[in-house]
């Protein structure tokens, strides 16, 4: 289960994984899209499964963010999932309209931090949606460098991309894995990646720490992607999975695939997933908390 719309970075790397998980398990492994609320009713469905053969590709915003925004969830994110397995880290990228970057005389980062607190509110920042990674980072982002735009959360990220693209939007912080070909091609200007690192997708773009100056020390803002299990499942069937799982995205072709897309393959267990589940939450619950965000109602 992909809790989000096709087209998405999670949904990439579910099927490409879901081939090799196939061969591993001896049994068919279908992609199933269920998109809503930020992935809750996806989520909710996989946490109420009993049939032993349903699966999440969740994030962020399932298991962090969504707890953070909602006091009455489907699902409880910690009790209701196992996880099973790291896949990757998802780095998101600061992107701008060329056009608009033009007009502004924006080149890098520091320029359009300059443009930004010159004229609060004058650009335009989209989102994947209110309390997405794409939403969140910007808001860190704004709150860093003490700067206001205005925030307008899409359906999708893809949607978002599309009006960023078409010059609707001024800029966003985009998936990285879904924004390549765009970027490659010259239809968005990528000032900055969210990862600690440079992406081996886009080596010569800097970091936003790197590009954006004393304020932007320390910044990261990544998505990731992880495989859960509803939580009722027997023991050996979580162990067997986690092992099969894992051992898939030890595959160099694979690594190889997912790396092309703007992906940071991880392939670690059952313990660093709900790592960092954890580490996640005490970090985006501050930004929730300072930026006032609140969830769709």
């Amino acid at each position: 289960m992909v809790p989000f719309a096709p087209g998405g970075a999670s949904e990439v790397a579910a099927r490409l994984m879901a081939p090799e998980l196939q061969r591993s398990l001896g049994q068919p492994v279908a992609i199933d899209n269920k998109p809503g609320a930020n992935g809750n009713i996806g989520s909710a469905e996989v946490a109420g499964a009993t049939d032993g053969h349903t699966l999440l590709i969740g994030g962020a915003a399932t298991h962090v963010i969504n707890p953070l925004l909602h006091r009455r969830l489907p699902y409880d994110a910690v009790k209701d999932f196992a996880p099973l397995c790291l896949v990757a880290t998802l780095p998101l990228v600061l992107v701008m309209n060329p056009a608009v970057a033009q007009s502004l005389g924006v080149r890098r980062l520091t320029d359009l931090i300059h443009a930004a607190t010159a004229q609060p509110g004058r650009l335009h920042i989209a989102s994947g949606g209110n309390g997405t990674p794409t939403h969140l980072a910007g808001e860190l982002f704004k709150r860093l460098t003490q700067t206001y735009m205005l925030h307008f959360p899409y359906r999708s990220t893809a949607s978002a991309q599309q009006d960023v693209v078409a010059g609707n939007m001024d800029l966003m912080f985009d998936a990285l894995p879904t924004a390549l070909a765009q970027i490659r091609s010259g239809k968005l200007l990528a000032l900055g990646v969210t990862t600690a690192r440079r992406s081996p997708s886009l080596p010569d773009l800097p970091t936003v720490e790197e590009a954006g100056g004393p304020a932007l020390r320390g910044y990261e803002a990544s998505a990731w992607a992880g495989l859960f299990a509803p939580s009722s499942q027997p023991a050996d069937q979580l162990a067997r999975l986690q092992r099969d799982s894992m051992a898939v995205l030890a595959q160099p072709a694979l690594r190889d695939r997912l790396t092309q897309r703007g992906m940071l393959v991880h392939g670690s267990g059952a313990a660093e997933l709900a790592a960092l589940v954890a580490a996640e939450t005490q970090k985006w619950a501050r930004v929730v908390q300072v930026s006032g965000i609140q969830g769709d109602r």
